[in-house]
């Protein structure tokens, strides 16, 4: 799967706003979104690249309006942390097979 790297995405800078952090990576579909940090960066920190992966693999699982939907119901009702697509993609930052088939662009 292609997987695409967005610098200064002013997507990802309104989320770090909302949630108050100074960097973040978001992920829309199968591009990751980046705000405050470069893609040589993200790229060399594999348990962030791994957890961003993971969005990518929850949104072509779900497709991207269920994914968006579902993803957006469970920050509302349980908050970020708490999101079970969140938990999820801790889970797989020490999986060292979620990036065999991603190829980044």
């Amino acid at each position: 799967m292609t997987v695409s790297i967005k610098e200064n995405s002013w997507l990802a800078q309104v989320a770090a706003q909302h949630l108050k952090t100074d960097n973040i990576a978001m992920v829309l579909n199968r591009t990751i979104h980046l705000h405050n940090t470069t893609r040589e960066e993200f790229l060399k920190n594999k348990k962030w690249l791994r957890h961003e992966v993971a969005h990518v693999k929850q949104w072509q699982k779900l497709g991207k309006f269920r994914f968006a939907i579902l993803y957006l119901l469970e920050s509302f009702n349980k908050g970020y942390e708490n999101n079970k697509f969140e938990i999820d993609a801790r889970k797989k930052e020490s999986d060292i097979n979620i990036l065999d088939d991603i190829y980044i662009i």
